[in-house]
């Protein structure tokens, strides 16, 4: 079964039944010995992209918000057994030019990583893709607040909302998750691994 490790901020790492690992936005906490096969950084913020601290084995593949946007069009990529498409991103701190959201497809499960945004014409069409597990910002200085966040994960419609990038400069707040109003809201803490189920 497919796994999530939240290592904190806006980092975290999935581990596929077979064993291929993806690490997104690498950044914060700990958990990064496991070798990467797959890479995926939303934006070229520095607490987002630092792709050093995985551990990767040979052939990893690193896929940035150049790769994922061509000529203004968002992409769909397969890697062996694992779909990943770009999605929008942008808020009045980070351009939809240069920054991206990912719905990844693995083992059955439909992930949500939605980068850095506040909410995006696209979120409408996100129910039709049932979504299994959306991992949503709130920080409210850098991406939309506690409020907005809900009422994006009210829109989407995923099975689970988890929240993150909870507070700058931290790597998780307890406080600011527990009033974060979302529905199906699941809580995870840096360090905590959960297993992933499909709908």
């Amino acid at each position: 079964m497919a796994s999530i490790y939240y290592q904190g901020h806006g980092s975290y790492r999935i581990k596929a039944k077979d064993g291929t690992v993806i690490y997104v936005d690498p950044y914060a906490g700990d958990g990064y010995q496991l070798p990467a096969d797959l890479i995926l950084v939303t934006h070229q913020h520095a607490d987002h992209n630092q792709v050093h601290l995985c551990a990767q084995k040979p052939g990893c593949r690193i896929v940035t918000e150049a790769d994922a946007i061509k000529d203004g069009v968002h992409q769909k990529m397969q890697f062996g057994e694992i779909a990943v498409e770009a999605v929008q991103a942008y808020n009045k701190n980070h351009d939809a030019t240069q920054c991206v959201g990912y719905l990844i497809q693995v083992d059955s499960v439909c992930i949500y990583a939605s980068g850095d945004t506040s909410t995006t014409e696209q979120m409408k069409t996100l129910p039709q893709r049932r979504i299994d597990y959306a991992l949503l910002p709130c920080d409210g200085i850098y991406n939309m607040d506690l409020k907005e966040s809900a009422d994006c994960a009210r829109l989407i419609q995923a099975k689970h909302n988890i929240p993150i990038h909870l507070k700058p400069g931290e790597l998780f707040d307890r406080g600011r998750a527990e009033q974060w109003d979302a529905p199906d809201r699941l809580i995870i803490e840096p360090g905590l691994e959960l297993e992933l189920t499909p709908s």
